[in-house]
């Protein structure tokens, strides 16, 4: 970790499935390049096959280690840049602490659910077909799995809002009711800003609009975050974000999955103006 340079922000790296921390060394360095002195944390938990355990589990671990910089009032706040399974870490996380969170920058992640046959699912899957997976991840036993806690099968909603114990909570859309729902869009609503980016020809996350909180309807068709019922009935936040310009979204096409945090110009763009 570096020292803190006057007027810099936190900045906390988040990697995402099968992955570890070092998945952020070029943009950290990029960091560093561009303001010596800014202090930085690549989180080193949960790292590679133990990225796939729930999602609840993951958050909590992961929140005692950072809590400390989330809660920091003497700091200039804390910028979160956060990839793929880890931006929906990340959102949990702004959900659950107090927090002096400024930014919050997701590369790529299922923010509102995953629902395609992604090499990820074959990985660990190889022979479930999406249309059926529901089966094993609405499950409590399917919930234990990373992958099942964000599962969004536009077919299946009773299913999920009964199951999900993960995104359907945060989405304040599950049948069980959550005692800090309001608490959790309290805290999501601290953010200053939200940075959204994504692209078509990512190849994982699908739909890929869900990176900005876009997800199919039940006739495949992909709604944009607008038209979800949780946006339009403010269910945690989001619609109040957007109506106050706080919410960017940045598309890039011909970038694949796993390039999101080795691309100069995603840095150019949507990290460097916030530092």
């Amino acid at each position: 970790m570096a020292s803190q340079a006057m007027g810099y922000k936190h900045i906390i790296f988040m990697h995402g499935i099968l992955a570890g921390p070092s998945e952020f060394d070029y943009y950290n360095q990029l960091v560093q390049q561009y303001h010596p002195g800014t202090p930085s944390t690549q989180v080193n938990l949960y790292n590679y096959k133990d990225s796939i355990v729930d999602m609840w589990t993951q958050v909590v671990k992961i929140a005692d280690t950072v809590r400390p910089i989330l809660l920091n009032t003497s700091s200039e706040g804390t910028i979160l840049v956060c990839f793929s399974q880890g931006g929906l870490i990340c959102r949990a996380l702004l959900a659950t602490i107090n927090h002096n969170v400024q930014t919050f920058i997701s590369l790529s992640a299922p923010l509102a659910g995953q629902y395609g046959d992604s090499e990820y699912l074959k990985y660990f899957f190889p022979n479930l077909l999406k249309e059926n997976a529901y089966k094993l991840f609405y499950t409590p036993m399917g919930q234990d799995v990373s992958i099942g806690s964000y599962w969004n099968d536009p077919r299946q909603q009773k299913m999920f809002k009964e199951f999900s114990n993960f995104l359907a909570v945060l989405n304040n859309q599950s049948t069980v009711v959550n005692p800090k729902s309001q608490e959790f869009r309290s805290n999501f609503l601290r953010l200053k800003n939200l940075v959204l980016v994504g692209g078509p020809d990512d190849g994982v996350i699908t739909p890929w609009e869900s990176s900005q909180f876009g997800m199919y309807n039940a006739t495949d068709a992909v709604l944009p975050m607008e038209e979800q019922e949780w946006y339009q009935n403010d269910a945690f936040g989001l619609k109040t974000m957007n109506t106050q310009g706080r919410i960017l979204k940045f598309v890039f096409k011909g970038i694949q999955h796993r390039h999101w945090h080795s691309e100069l110009q995603v840095f150019e763009k949507c990290i460097k103006p916030w530092l």
